[in-house]
């Protein structure tokens, strides 16, 4: 997993919980890169599950809303980095509907070792759109916040539920609405 997926979500444990937090969910996980992360760096997914733990245990917060929590805030990152994305699409749902297609093709041209997820498209029109996200990480509410963000940034409403295709989350289908 890349570096700065690790570096922003210690930033945002620390705007929203804390420093002490922060030092705590370190020091309660085993750590080969002992909590010392870089964003160019790459870095076992097995740390980021191993930190969202002891953040579910301290902040007593379940750990796929602590996943959607910070989609919300990770999406100020690709809008402060990759803000010109948006200029290619007319609408969320054609962005959304990029991702796998356009938008990932571009992420490993600059990170060719990430490991990211899938999204399938099965039916898509001017207002809604149903596609499949498949990941080992389970970090489908990342996904889900991301998405949220994108239809806000549109200035659209939308409506986004899932279904769980499997007990682990690491195959989702997605139905999104959109309400203009």
């Amino acid at each position: 997993m890349k570096g700065i997926v690790f570096t922003e979500f210690l930033e945002m444990v620390e705007e929203k919980f804390g420093l002490e937090v922060v030092d705590y969910i370190i020091e309660s996980s085993e750590l080969a890169s002992e909590g010392i992360y870089t964003a160019v760096g790459t870095y076992d997914f097995f740390e980021m599950q191993q930190l969202l733990v002891h953040l579910s245990e301290v902040s007593k917060i379940p750990i796929n809303d602590l996943i959607y929590t910070y989609g919300l805030y990770f999406f100020k990152t690709l809008t402060a980095h990759h803000g010109d994305i948006f200029k290619y699409y007319n609408s969320p749902i054609e962005m959304v509907a990029s991702i796998e297609n356009h938008i990932h093709v571009q992420v490993k041209k600059i990170y060719p070792d990430a490991e990211l997820p899938t999204f399938k498209i099965v039916e898509q029109n001017e207002r809604s759109l149903s596609l499949i996200y498949k990941s080992e990480r389970a970090m489908f509410m990342f996904a889900k916040a991301l998405m949220e963000k994108t239809f806000e940034y549109y200035h659209e409403n939308v409506d986004i539920q899932y279904n769980l295709l499997n007990d682990k989350g690491t195959e989702v289908k997605f139905l999104i609405n959109s309400h203009g």
